[in-house]
């Protein structure tokens, strides 16, 4: 058997089985997360310019949060954009994969057409969170050296996800993951040097999934060994021939993901969290004089900027991020402010700080994403915080009461506090949803 026909069967066979309520409830969580990722995002450079260069006409499924509407795969495409826009969407920590964007862009967007119920949905959402897991699980590191799983990966999600929801049999859901990995695309370049472009990866990805499983739907498919044959994905983008995949469902990824608490890459977050505790513990920022960072290779070689002047530069900088955190007490959206790019405290911290790989603390990744933070202050004072864990992974998760902190925090302040509150209210009721049309985002 392929590994996209085992993929396709397993899926299928989940239909017999009513979900968890563990991983429903991991599933309603992971859409809440999403949609405070997606709203700010939609008010990004990035996601207004691409809507605006779309120009789309009405359709059947709607954009988040403005409630116009637009074809399928443009909804897909310009949702899972703003999901990825704001780097607030979830991760899943063992395999460099952001899951949510793409995968439950395409479900909103497939589901929309439909019009399907709010269980429908969340058991889309979860087959897509678990198939891209698993595949992203596959690959490992050495398809995230130069590719970008999130925008590789994420189309296998969303062809999932949009396969479940049409009801697709084993052999047609394994054409559209077959499909789904020819169109599957995403480079780390884009954002290892200046560039608004990464975004564009989760909304490609969702488009991608839902144009494969809308066409296998219709009788098209790929070659079935596309994932482990000698040319094709694991190969290809891993070096790896025979690719497989296994732990399906033990447990569901959508239980395992990581909710950032942080609006920027996630490689910065366990030097962030530390540098907030030594900030808790009385440094106090125009004290300092020096901050060395240790942490793991990747976060290094992905967020290493030193002078970032821009948004999307400082997202990716370890000592931007560290220097933002000790002067303002957190690194959400104030941070990437123009005021506080500008800031004269933060931008002195910066040009004060260094980076380096611990050998110790990359031997512990991707299992573990630590980081120790020194500061030395003007009096020679010398403190250090280690964080072995980020908060929000899953071994420190949010909880429910600080998800809906981080919702109220992100949403209100573009959507109006009551139109906030009605969304987050059915979000949280999805499993009793009769229709998904029943939420209403404008």
């Amino acid at each position: 058997m392929t590994v996209v026909a085992q993929l396709a069967e397993f899926a299928v066979a989940q239909r017999a089985v009513p979900l968890a309520e563990d991983v429903r409830h991991a599933a309603v969580r992971a859409v809440v997360d999403w949609v405070s990722a997606t709203v700010p995002g939609a008010e990004t450079p990035a996601a207004r310019g691409l809507t605006e260069a779309l120009a789309p006409a009405p359709g059947p499924a709607r954009l988040i949060p403005s409630g116009r509407t637009a074809d399928v795969r443009t909804a897909a495409l310009l949702n899972g954009t703003a999901a990825h826009a704001a780097e607030l969407d979830d991760i899943y920590r063992d395999a460099f994969y952001h899951p949510g964007a793409p995968t439950i862009a395409a479900a909103f967007a497939v589901g929309d057409r439909l019009d399907c119920s709010g269980e429908e949905f969340l058991r889309a959402v979860t087959i897509g969170y678990e198939i891209g897991a698993r595949i992203a699980l596959a690959v490992g590191a050495a398809h995230y050296r130069n590719w970008h799983t999130t925008g590789t990966v994420g189309t296998f999600g969303a062809a999932a996800a949009a396969a479940e929801l049409l009801g697709l049999g084993p052999e047609r859901f394994a054409g559209a993951l077959a499909l789904a990995a020819t169109m599957a695309a995403g480079l780390q370049g884009t954002f290892r040097s200046p560039s608004t472009g990464k975004p564009l990866h989760a909304g490609h990805a969702a488009e991608a999934g839902v144009t494969a499983a809308l066409a296998a739907g219709k009788g098209l498919g790929g070659a079935l060994d596309v994932l482990e044959g000698p040319a094709g994905f694991g190969a290809a983008t891993a070096g790896i021939t025979g690719l497989t995949v296994s732990g399906l469902g033990e447990p569901f990824a959508v239980t395992a993901t990581t909710a950032k608490y942080h609006a920027c890459c996630g490689h910065t977050f366990a030097a962030i969290d530390a540098a907030l505790l030594l900030r808790a513990e009385g440094v106090r920022p125009e004290d300092v004089t020096s901050v060395k960072i240790e942490t793991y290779e990747t976060a290094t070689r992905v967020a290493g900027r030193t002078d970032p002047r821009e948004p999307d530069e400082a997202r990716f900088s370890l000592a931007y991020t560290v220097a933002a955190a000790l002067t303002l007490g957190s690194v959400r959206l104030r941070a990437f402010s123009p005021e506080a790019l500008r800031d004269p405290v933060i931008r002195t911290i910066v040009a004060r700080t260094t980076t380096r790989v611990d050998p110790e603390l990359d031997a512990l990744a991707p299992g573990r994403r630590a980081a120790r933070v020194r500061v030395t202050d003007r009096r020679g004072t010398v403190r250090e915080r280690l964080r072995l864990t980020r908060k929000g992974d899953p071994d420190d998760p949010l909880d429910d009461a600080e998800l809906r902190e981080k919702y109220d925090e992100l949403v209100p302040g573009f959507l109006g506090r009551e139109r906030a509150d009605a969304i987050a209210d059915t979000l949280w009721k999805l499993p009793a949803l009769p229709r998904l049309s029943a939420l209403e985002w404008s």
